[in-house]
């Protein structure tokens, strides 16, 4: 800092000598001292917080190009539509019934589409009172079962 070699510490201390007397030598090399350990406490203080004070700079810069290398790359993975299944099937269902509609041909048998599969009733089910058997009928016997002829 003040470049302070051996003879030039020599010389200080000639010329402190000749205009300090020699009593108060030890008190005022005492206050140096402190002094000079001040300024050095000061010094690496000072450093300290530059240092930190670079770090910080250094980690924000860090930061900002991490921030903009991830909106790039976030910016490139955007998908321009939005992911919609459900209106996906329902468009492919719409086109594939629009573009091979089902026409009746004449048919060989009642019942039958021009594939020659018998076609299906979409109706609900029977009622309850159809098939079931009325109250008032005997139900139906089971079969008895065969008498051995020791019987």
């Amino acid at each position: 800092m003040f470049d302070l070699d051996v003879s030039k510490m020599i010389i200080v201390g000639i010329v402190a000598l000749a205009v300090i007397p020699p009593k108060d030598l030890p008190r005022v090399m005492r206050t140096v001292g402190q002094t000079i350990g001040k300024m050095r406490r000061m010094a690496a203080e000072f450093q300290g917080q530059f240092m930190e004070a670079m770090r910080e700079v250094e980690r924000e810069a860090d930061l900002e190009s991490v921030k903009k290398e991830f909106q790039a790359i976030n910016d490139q993975a955007k998908v321009d539509t939005t992911f919609d299944p459900v209106g996906m099937v329902r468009d492919d269902v719409t086109k594939a019934a629009s573009a091979s509609p089902v026409t009746e041909a004449p048919r060989d048998q009642p019942g039958q589409t021009e594939i020659g599969e018998p076609e299906v009733a979409l109706t609900g089910p029977e009622p309850l009172a159809a098939t079931a058997p009325a109250h008032n009928e005997p139900e139906p016997e089971a079969p008895a079962a065969p008498k051995s002829a020791a019987e």
